[in-house]
């Protein structure tokens, strides 16, 4: 699923991109290689003439008629423009894929059970979910995807690679996988199952002499926002003076989740998140809303590679208002916002609409937040169920007053 990220889903009128599409064929089918001019949809320096000239020859010289499918030339001929942008969250969705886009959004779908995404042009696995074919086959967060079945990954958008991952449960796929340390790839062969995406647990780990509250947040999802007052109250009534929140392999999820989440932390007002529109119009700024029932209590954020999108958005204003420190490695470094703009077929854009600013306006788009305390976790530490990035998480915790 790609990547994948937080989404706005706005209700507006449809765009009629494919409409005036189809309108302008039709008046390209009588005028021949004469420039036709879109001024709704183009500006008026786009000539679409040699697009219809290209589609023409198609038409005419393939070899094969029985494959010229208009509907999928028409839909390859806006994934092609959608892929000259050079920006790998900004998709076309066919009517299908836009169901499937959305039942993962809504937190079950059939498949392994990870995030993925293109960074520096290489398909690459941005986090498995917990307790998923893909988590319990060994996948983890910075993996490269070489193949997928017998198909290359080479110039694969994450939405495509989705579609060839995702399947009827008890179905197998096999994926060709590069980790850094290794040499050479692997091939993992992962049966695929029905997947509940997580939200978040709580535990009270004793620290010393001081009992320290440890949030595992999994996903900004909807079941996330409901669960997460509850745990606070908890919290708050619990014997914990600390705060350890969990954010690795956190792919993300809604901006508004994120934001609210923060609000039991900060005072009302304070900046979550800047959305900065690129000069189109004014910054929008997320701000905490109030409630800030945890506001005061010491907190350490843990983040790895596979901490992207709202998680970097909570992991970033923690720091910024209230000197949370980060434990961890470096994020992935998805800082940017899409919305989902419905066509008029039930096919859809999911568009990037803006780029997203830390409190102090530190744009992290591919470069991800760097933690204040950087530490590693090996695959070794992994199999024998160490984990020095906590360990040294309840370090640091100790020593804030």
């Amino acid at each position: 699923m790609n990547n994948f990220l937080s989404v706005i889903k706005k209700i507006k009128t449809p765009i009629l991109l494919l409409v005036c599409f189809l309108a302008v064929f039709g008046i390209g089918y009588f005028t021949g290689k004469n420039a036709v001019v879109c001024n709704f949809c183009a500006p008026e320096n786009v000539n679409f003439s040699l697009f219809w000239e290209a589609w023409d020859t198609v038409s005419k010289d393939f070899v094969d008629p029985s494959k010229l499918d208009s509907k999928k030339m028409t839909y390859g001929a806006i994934s092609g423009m959608i892929k000259a942008l050079g920006d790998p969250y900004t998709s076309f969705f066919s009517p299908d894929d836009t169901k499937s886009f959305l039942e993962e959004v809504s937190g079950s779908f059939e498949g392994i059970g990870m995030e993925i995404s293109v960074k520096k042009n290489q398909l690459q696995i941005v986090s498995p979910i917990e307790n998923t074919p893909a988590q319990k086959a060994g996948l983890r967060a910075g993996d490269k995807i070489l193949k997928i079945n017998d198909k290359y990954t080479t110039d694969m958008t994450a939405e495509e690679a989705v579609s060839l991952i995702r399947g009827p449960q008890g179905t197998e796929v096999a994926l060709n996988i590069l980790r850094e340390e290794w040499s050479s790839p692997k091939e993992f062969k992962i049966k695929r199952a029905v997947i509940e995406v997580p939200s978040l647990t709580w535990k009270i780990l004793n620290n010393g002499k001081e009992d320290v509250a440890y949030i595992k947040l999994y996903h900004f999802n909807e079941k996330a926002d409901s669960d997460f007052p509850k745990i606070a109250f908890e919290i708050e009534k619990s014997s914990a003076k600390k705060i350890i929140i969990d954010l690795r392999n956190n792919p993300g999820g809604y901006l508004e989740v994120s934001q609210r989440i923060a609000s039991w932390f900060l005072e009302r007002g304070q900046t979550v998140v800047i959305e900065d529109f690129g000069g189109k119009k004014e910054d929008d700024i997320f701000k905490a809303t109030g409630n800030p029932r945890l506001l005061g209590y010491p907190i350490v954020v843990l983040i790895n590679e596979g901490s992207a999108s709202a998680s970097e958005i909570l992991a970033a204003a923690l720091r910024d208002n209230i000197s949370a420190k980060l434990v961890g490695k470096t994020s992935f470094g998805k800082g940017s916002v899409q919305q989902l703009m419905d066509l008029s077929d039930n096919s859809s854009i999911k568009i990037t609409i803006a780029k997203w600013l830390t409190p102090k306006r530190v744009q992290i788009n591919e470069k991800g937040l760097t933690p204040d305390i950087e530490i590693d976790i090996t695959e070794e530490d992994i199999n024998s169920g160490k984990d020095p990035q906590l360990d040294k998480a309840l370090e640091i915790i100790k020593e804030i007053k």
